[in-house]
């Protein structure tokens, strides 16, 4: 049966629906974006503030608008897993005999996520706000750094989506997922700045998508170059949507039959 892309976007906000209806029944599935940013964010700031950046204070400008990039990049592990999930508990098999298109499941917990990458952005700006941090910049800069944070978290997304697909249990693809991402968030700017790095190490972290993301946040919330790491953000997250989509969806082909 064919199916016009009119009616396979509206099944994916169906789905998508399905999703939020979950969040709402069960606000535990944001903890991972409230409870984990938080930690993060107090951790690094009074335990490393000091020896980074000569204060608490001064290094919040630096960690709040960087830590804003890892937290919604792991936001993205619940839908690989929630994927995963309803694969092994049989719901895939139920929407498969529905009228609808393929793709719908799989794009219908991406856009779900939105809501989570939101939540994240919010916990970190507020709690970072009432620690000290403030916004140098206006209220176009902060809407222009949810955006890219937000697409950002779409096209990475998938990246959870194809793990959700090739591997055969929820635990596994979180921990898989986690071994992925950590070594981009730990070797990247979020922390530290790339120019304190070995000279490999330092390479990398220039190059590392979430080092560009973290850096153009940082132009955007706090003043200073933005269009280098936009840039550099925006090349990224398509070139992972273009690999990542396709193989998603031909892992789902696969699993599903």
């Amino acid at each position: 049966m064919s199916i016009r892309p009119a009616d396979a976007a509206r099944h994916s906000l169906i789905l998508a629906g399905r999703g939020l209806r979950k969040i709402r029944r069960n606000p535990a599935y944001l903890v991972d974006v409230t409870v984990q940013p938080l930690l993060f964010l107090v951790m690094f700031a009074y335990l490393f503030g000091g020896a980074i950046a000569g204060s608490p204070d001064t290094y919040l400008q630096r960690l709040v608008p960087g830590l804003l990039a890892p937290s919604v990049l792991m936001a993205t592990l619940s839908a690989g897993v929630s994927l995963n999930t309803d694969v092994g508990t049989g719901v895939f098999d139920r929407l498969r005999s529905m009228p609808i298109a393929r793709s719908a499941p799989l794009a219908g917990a991406v856009l779900a996520g939105t809501i989570r990458y939101l939540v994240a952005i919010v916990v970190v700006l507020v709690v970072g706000t009432a620690l000290g941090f403030r916004i140098r910049t206006g209220p176009l800069e902060v809407l222009a750094g949810a955006g890219l944070l937000v697409l950002a978290g779409l096209c990475f997304c998938w990246v959870t989506v194809f793990l959700g697909m090739v591997l055969r249990q929820p635990d596994t693809v979180q921990g898989t997922a986690i071994a992925v991402f950590m070594p981009m968030v730990f070797a990247s700017s979020v922390f530290v700045p790339s120019a304190t790095l070995p000279g490999w190490l330092r390479v990398w972290s220039e190059l590392n998508p979430v080092s560009l993301l973290a850096d153009a946040e940082r132009g955007l919330l706090d003043g200073g170059p933005v269009a280098a790491p936009v840039t550099g953000a925006l090349l990224w997250s398509a070139a992972v949507l273009a690999v990542f989509f396709p193989l998603a969806l031909r892992g789902y082909h696969r699993r599903v039959g």
